[in-house]
């Protein structure tokens, strides 16, 4: 199985167990509410959608993002529609994805600045 497929079927799991936070909005909600615990955005999101939860994400190296697939591939992963955004809030789960992530040698942001 490739990583992005473990990462997805992860995200499935994290949806089903109610650790998850889908949208632009609901992402920028997770980060404020130090409920995040890893941002995966979509390659094909639009700039202003990035631009929200980049500017969100600023000064919180806690949290961790990669842009990982597209919106169809987020949103099916999920079982909903195209998203550009999901917030991983179950902190086991977001941790197995995190080091799927390293290990597959994408880009894992630990801090956003904005610019």
């Amino acid at each position: 199985m490739s990583p992005a497929n473990k990462v997805f079927g992860l995200l499935g799991l994290a949806r089903r167990a109610g650790g998850v936070a889908p949208g632009t909005e609901a992402v920028r909600q997770a980060i404020r509410d130090d409920k995040a615990r890893l941002v995966l955005l979509a390659a094909d999101a639009s700039s202003a959608q990035i631009g929200k939860v980049r500017r969100t994400l600023a000064g919180r190296p806690e949290v961790p993002h990669a842009v990982v697939g597209d919106r169809g591939a987020l949103g099916a992963a999920l079982g909903l529609a195209p998203v550009t955004a999901v917030a991983v809030t179950h902190a086991a789960i977001a941790e197995k994805m995190r080091a799927e992530l390293e290990g597959s040698g994408s880009v894992l942001v630990a801090a956003c600045v904005e610019g």
